[in-house]
């Protein structure tokens, strides 16, 4: 599957339900698409839906649905900015927990967009740092 040969590396770090969701949607959208850039948005689409990223890795989201206003427009709509994998349509205090799973200071005050904000900026330094170590 060539999916499996492209796992980006959060997936490589995350459950194997979360890798196989991405890998079936990405081949997917390869026979429909052909190769580039929409497989592997239309793949990530699809994970965000069951899946968020926390910190350098993806976790179940515990319910389904689309995790940012992009997600939930669905093809053909005007772009929106994604959220890099944080669920933002999850609650504050979801949010506020996922924070403190990662030791993010000041969350306690943050509003639910600040937390978000956050999650974003921290999953981003998480990735960047398990990529460097190999």
């Amino acid at each position: 599957m060539p999916g499996r040969e492209d796992l980006p590396s959060t997936l490589l770090r995350s459950p194997r339900k979360a890798q196989d969701t991405w890998v079936a949607a990405h081949d997917s959208a390869l026979n429909t698409y052909g190769p580039g850039r929409r497989a592997q948005q239309t793949a990530y689409s699809a994970l965000k839906h069951t899946f968020e990223k926390v910190g350098d890795h993806w976790e179940p989201k515990p319910e389904p649905g689309p995790s940012d206003e992009q997600a939930a427009g669905g093809a053909g709509q005007p772009e929106k900015p994604t959220r890099g994998g944080v669920n933002a349509t999850a609650s504050r205090q979801h949010l506020y927990e996922r924070a403190k799973q990662l030791g993010i200071p000041g969350r306690s005050r943050m509003s639910k967009e600040e937390l978000v904000t956050a999650l974003e900026k921290e999953n981003r330094r998480r990735t960047d740092r398990a990529r460097r170590s190999g």
